[in-house]
């Protein structure tokens, strides 16, 4: 099987942006206009295609990235439906919800560029922030796109100072809206300088006109903003541009190209997805400025075998190397892993290797994804994302490769839950079947974790807030038919150090026949970034919470008792200090001990690490962690006054005010556990006019009355471990 579009006609982008700025609405016209759906589904409607959980239909937003296929011709091809001029697109809409922010965060790792949606009343929102920073940590070239400029109050010159203030001042205009409000009539191109308009069945034909007379002089002034920024990242451009020479188009699109790819420029358009104008020239914008696999750098991997740094080119002649980067329960297939190929290509039918586990596993059939719908084929090629049926051990985050040419990928990381809740199953029946759904959930989803409460043998699910848990309970009802009684959302709390300690231990047990001998020294402090290009020592095992120090000389403790050392003190910081919840960011130095020639074993020295860690972080200023949000209220004046009292008694910091039309908006920063129902307080204290998003900020030492309450709620009293 042949590949049926060149490499560098393929655009792997998503679609991102805060939860109702349009994005859904917009995927749903990508599909019109490609061809993939002959009607285009509302949002209000719930009859949209990405949308297609039952709960994304009932609740109006997006819950899963969903993942389409699809071919496009740009706008001004003569002959649209031959196939030398079209694109092959792969498009995920992600989710803009902040409980669902770990599809958003996986989905930038494997995209090469991005769209990122602003509702044109709101401007840059706080997931339009998280979602900017996801994308900034992966290098994801991006295209700004203001929707909604048909609504009442929508600016967009008051958004476009939002994306340069909040967000990044390499934005730069690339397009006006013609007109505003109810009068939206198309849109203006800054670097082609005309004006196009959006007629017949769904806006389907895009005409250039001539720009409109009152729009001139503005039009003329940023078309000069535009080029200006466009030739300073390209030096012999620039000399000409200043020497008085005209710059062709194509020379300045080239350019414009390059600066995206390079993350230099990120050019802004406009229009309203809802009354049909402007996106298919954000498509054709795709086309010319958002990079191909073929533009990017090859993939950075490490082999396995030799610890080397190796790389992989976006080629189908190099050996196969891909990640999988979602899993997905299909009601009809099983089990779907969804694969981004970074290199070569494999074809169903075939054994790949797992490089995360070691094993060769059998890629029963590759489908190719339009959202609910699957289309079987029997190979997928380089730069190309597809799923495969049949991996059963396979997780989120695993490299697939070639057992001959082993490749291990950078593991995509996830952030912390921050809710946890207590859930039983009300029959024995209920009990087996909520052990599957769960495993699937979690496989499904790496930030929804479950556990056991060790003092209450109770099970504990735990997610990134209360929407995301009562969709997943939902999910074990529906998809599962698990039926469950669930307890009130917890916060996830954590535990700390404050300063440096050392603690000894000795375990010693002297039972009939052979004892139990462990002796270690160990130092506890709280854990220090990184500094910029610092590389992590030969004696240091690291992760994004923890670090493990062996500063052991001569043998005093053998190497073989050193991991399970380790693994005492993370199993001791599993259990905390203050209250029982799990401890974060602490370093641990093992810098002394003594060892018994016949009594000493792996399990005597765990357990005198763990008793150790403990006496150590009693003298450590150990502490609880609580996570605070930030939240964005939008409010009318009047309630302003009602609405900072209110955050100063939930020990809110107000942040900043900003005025967005006829609203005002307040940012501020307030613990979890004061914002469980709050949404209500709000609507009742503002008669229901007044809104709020929240998403995790950063997690803070808990003030000593609330630690003291917490404490006493949870009952936890540390004991010494013996066994």
């Amino acid at each position: 099987m042949a590949r049926e579009f060149p490499l560098a006609k393929l655009r792997n982008f998503g679609i991102v942006a805060h939860v109702d700025a349009g994005k859904t609405t917009t995927s749903e016209r990508v599909l019109f206009y490609t061809g993939m759906s002959h009607k285009i589904g509302e949002v209000h409607d719930g009859a949209t295609v990405t949308d297609w959980m039952e709960q994304e239909r009932e609740r109006g937003i997006t819950i899963t990235a969903a993942a389409i296929s699809c071919n496009w011709s740009k706008t001004d091809v003569e002959d649209r439906k031959d196939k030398a001029q079209m694109y092959t697109f792969n498009i995920i809409d992600t989710p803009g919800h902040i409980d669902f922010t770990a599809e958003v965060k996986r989905s930038m790792r494997v995209l090469d560029g991005a769209v990122v949606v602003f509702d044109g009343v709101a401007g840059v929102e706080p997931q339009s922030e998280t979602n900017w920073r996801y994308a900034d940590e992966a290098g994801v070239p991006r295209i700004c796109y203001i929707n909604k400029m048909d609504r009442t109050g929508a600016s967009f010159e008051r958004s476009y100072e939002s994306i340069l203030k909040r967000l990044s001042p390499k934005a730069v205009r690339y397009q006006l809206p013609w007109g505003a409000e109810e009068n939206l009539q198309g849109i203006i191109d800054l670097l082609e300088m005309k004006a196009y308009t959006f007629t017949g069945e769904m806006g389907m034909t895009v005409t250039p006109v001539d720009i409109p007379a009152d729009y001139a002089e503005e039009a003329k002034k940023y078309h000069d903003e535009l080029v200006e920024r466009i030739v300073s990242t390209d030096d012999t451009l620039m000399e000409r541009f200043f020497s008085g020479e005209q710059i062709a188009l194509d020379e300045l699109k080239a350019s414009l190209r390059k600066a995206v790819i390079g993350n230099l420029i990120f050019p802004v358009m406009t229009g309203s997805s809802l009354k049909n104008i402007g996106v298919q020239r954000v498509l054709d914008a795709v086309v010319d400025y958002l990079p191909s696999p073929v533009d990017l750098p090859p993939v950075r991997g490490i082999n396995p075998k030799t610890d080397a740094e190796e790389f992989r080119k976006a080629d189908d002649s190099e050996p196969f190397c891909a990640l999988a980067f979602k899993l997905q329960t299909d009601p009809f297939v099983g089990a779907l892993t969804f694969f981004r190929v970074y290199s070569g290509t494999v074809k169903s039918g075939s054994y790949i290797y797992n490089a995360n586990t070691g094993e060769k596993e059998r890629l029963g059939r590759i489908v190719r994804l339009q959202a609910d719908k699957r289309t079987e084929i029997e190979e997928v090629f380089a730069g190309e994302i597809a799923a495969g049926v049949g991996l059963k051990d396979v997780k989120t985050s695993h490299t697939l490769c070639d057992e001959t040419h082993q490749l291990t990928l950078e593991q995509i990381t996830f952030p912390e839950p921050v809710v946890a809740m207590r859930i039983e199953p009300k029959t024995k029946n209920d009990q087996e079947k909520m052990g599957i759904a769960m495993k699937k959930l979690s496989d499904e989803d790496p930030t929804f974790r479950v556990s056991t409460d060790d003092e209450t043998m109770e099970t504990i699910i735990a997610g990134m807030g209360e929407l995301h848990l009562e969709i997943l309970v939902d999910r074990m009802k529906r998809e599962f038919g698990v039926e469950a009684n669930v307890g009130k959302p917890q916060v996830a709390y954590r535990e700390t150090i404050q300063r440096e300690a050392e603690a000894e231990y000795k375990y010693i047990k002297q039972t009939g026949g052979r004892g139990q001998y462990g002796h270690v020294k160990i130092r506890i402090r709280p854990m220090q970034p990184l500094a910029e290009g610092e590389e992590v020592k030969k004696n240091v095992t690291r992760d994004e919470h923890f670090e493990f120090i062996n500063s052991i000389k001569g043998g005093v403790i053998p190497g073989e008792f050193i991991s399970p050392i380790m693994k005492g003190a993370k199993e001791a910081m599993a259990r905390g200090q203050v209250a029982g919840y799990k401890m974060e960011d602490i370093s641990v130095e093992l810098y002394d001990g003594s060892f018994h020639d016949v009594d000493s074993s792996e399990i005597a020295f765990k357990l005198a690490s763990i008793n150790a860690f403990r006496e150590a972080a009693k003298k450590a200023g150990a502490v609880i962690l609580e996570p605070v949000m930030r939240i964005e209220i939008t409010t009318p004046e009047q309630f302003m006054g009602d609405i900072n009292g209110n955050l100063a008694s939930k020990r809110g910091m107000v942040e900043g005010f900003e005025d967005r039309d006829l609203v005002k908006v307040i940012r501020a920063k307030v613990p979890l556990s004061e914002l469980f129902g709050y949404t209500t307080t709000l609507r009742s204290m503002t008669e229901g006019r007044a809104n709020m998003t929240m998403e995790f900020d950063h997690y803070e030492v808990v003030p000593p009355n609330i630690a003291e309450d917490i404490k006493k709620a949870r009952g936890f009293v540390p004991k010494d471990v013996e066994e």
